[in-house]
């Protein structure tokens, strides 16, 4: 705007019209403040508006969640209705979303719910396509149920996180398009697994990859534990952070190889220069609070950057309270006193896998044997920075 500008004898109205339709460092503070879903709306007005919009959507690459726990008062699942409302709000594009819910409570092989269709409702989706319209097109989206959910409330980095062993939980994390950080999605099965499709989801032959979550499911199928073993013997042999467990079902992405029972495997593989992570297993024997943060403070010789850092535990469904002398929460509040500004996120399956690792911008200390990635009755506790 021309700094002589003479607004002497126009209207307040017209003096913001001519701001709002010509300058655009105003109209792009004030977009700051819209959240994305309206921000896109707003693109369409005029082409000062949607530049402005690009502008600010490109730099929107915090990452987000939704996290939910129950009893729900509404039909469905807790998530599925707390992500009606809240997505609507959020101040990014999701690129990529991983969502875990609790299987006693939430099928998502037929439906979204365990409910009757009598019990539908508009704000409740009842199918994986319903779940996910909440998203934009084109978003990459991992539904995963397991016994347990370990989880931080929305809305705040240095929440309480907490244990959901039983009842109803469940949460959804959103990954921005971010500068330097590729998200590749991917599912395999017996149909599916070849040294291609490895290549084409990063998993081999990348040299950016740095950290692969990982979840298999159907473990206890005849052959499932072979099948692991071809994803993981390449990546025991990389220079990546391997992290996940066994889980009870994957509905998102559908298995459009393989029927109903089949065992695989899903996950995320993270490449880029600017992620780091780290990873510590808490052993079988660490079996008191005392333990667990000696374990957990390992995880501070990463020295990783709180800002755009994910903490994940996947845990043993015989840990948690049962481990711990019927004191609960212990993994999760000994996580926050040692990392007060990370949000944690995970889940009680049935088998985890990971190892003590750390991968950094120019090393990486790590075991590379395969078996000393499969573990029962522990934790893996990871950190993971996004640059």
């Amino acid at each position: 705007m021309d700094g002589n500008t003479d607004f002497s004898g126009i209207s307040d109205e017209c003096t913001a019209e001519y701001i709002l339709s010509n300058v655009a460092e105003v109209v792009e503070r004030i977009l700051t403040f819209v959240p994305t879903k309206s921000l896109l709306q707003i693109a369409c007005v005029c082409r000062l508006w949607m530049n402005c919009a690009r502008r600010v959507l490109r730099v929107q690459q915090k990452l987000t969640w939704v996290s939910a726990s129950g009893p729900s008062n509404y039909d469905g699942h807790a998530l599925c209705h707390s992500l009606a409302e809240e997505v609507e709000n959020v101040y990014l594009l999701p690129k990529t979303v991983l969502v875990m819910v609790d299987s006693e409570t939430f099928s998502g092989q037929d439906s979204c719910y365990k409910q009757k269709k009598a019990r539908k409702t508009h704000h409740s989706p009842d199918s994986v396509e319903e779940l996910n319209r909440l998203f934009p097109n084109g978003c990459d989206i991992m539904a995963i149920a397991t016994p347990g959910v370990v989880l931080t409330p929305s809305g705040s980095h240095s929440g309480p996180p907490k244990e959901f062993q039983e009842g109803e939980a469940g949460y959804a994390i959103m990954f921005p398009r971010m500068e330097g950080v590729d998200i590749r999605p991917f599912h395999f099965c017996k149909r599916t697994i070849s040294e291609s499709h490895l290549e084409e989801a990063g998993l081999v032959n990348n040299p950016d990859l740095r950290v692969v979550l990982l979840f298999g499911y159907e473990a206890y199928k005849p052959g499932a534990n072979r099948f692991l073993n071809q994803v993981l013997e390449p990546l025991a042999r990389s220079k990546a952070l391997i992290a996940g467990g066994h889980v009870e079902n994957v509905f998102s992405p559908e298995r459009e190889c393989c029927g109903r029972g089949s065992y695989g495997v899903v996950g995320l593989a993270l490449s880029g220069p600017r992620i780091q992570g780290a990873s510590v297993l808490l052993e079988q024997d660490v079996s008191s609070p005392k333990a667990a943060e000696a374990t957990i403070r390992r995880l501070k010789a990463a020295n990783l950057p709180e800002r755009n850092t994910l903490g994940f535990m996947f845990a043993c469904v015989g840990r948690g309270h049962n481990y711990y002398n019927n004191q609960r929460n212990v993994e999760a509040d000994t996580f926050r006193k040692v990392f007060p500004n990370i949000p944690l996120f995970g889940f009680f399956g049935n088998g985890e896998i990971g190892c003590d690792r750390i991968v950094k911008e120019d090393y990486t200390l790590c075991d590379t044997d395969t078996d000393s990635l499969q573990h029962g009755y522990t934790t893996v506790m990871t950190l993971v920075h996004l640059g």
